[in-house]
């Protein structure tokens, strides 16, 4: 089976001072704020790394509850926070922490499991993946 999702961002403006939106095609994110102080410093928006980490948390827990279904165990439920460490302008670390409620599972197995997601979950692989991008530059107008 093959999904494509999709995102859009748009900036206006330096990088400093300058002012984004991002859109989902599923349109839960429909112009979203970001900028220099939303992802360096307090501001109210988002930021790519805030976004990494909330893809991480769902990834890792989804993946952590199909381990569990096909190791015949169901979460009453289960909590993952990640935390992405940006230094010098690069994510050097996605950290995560998952608590869950799983009736009759051993710590043991729970571990093996958690193991298993965190190496397995889509986004766990694609910090790691080849990066592709294309790039075209429109022209500008002279006046």
């Amino acid at each position: 089976m093959s999904l494509l999702r999709n995102a859009t961002a748009h900036w206006y403006g330096r990088g400093s001072d300058g002012l984004g939106q991002l859109d989902t095609g599923s349109a839960v994110l429909q112009h979203t704020p970001y900028s220099y102080t939303t992802r360096f410093a307090e501001g109210v928006g988002t930021n790519p790394e805030e976004l990494i980490a909330a893809a991480h948390a769902g990834c890792l827990s989804m993946k952590l509850a199909f381990n569990l279904q096909v190791a015949g165990y169901t979460a009453t439920h289960i909590n993952t926070r990640c935390e992405v460490a940006m230094r010098e302008g690069m994510v050097t670390e996605s950290a995560l922490t998952v608590e869950a409620l799983v009736p009759g599972l051993s710590p043991e197995r729970f571990q093996e499991l958690v193991a298993d997601a965190q190496q397995n979950c889509a986004v766990s692989k694609l910090l790691n993946a080849a990066i592709r991008c294309e790039a075209t530059l429109l022209p500008s107008v002279v006046a």
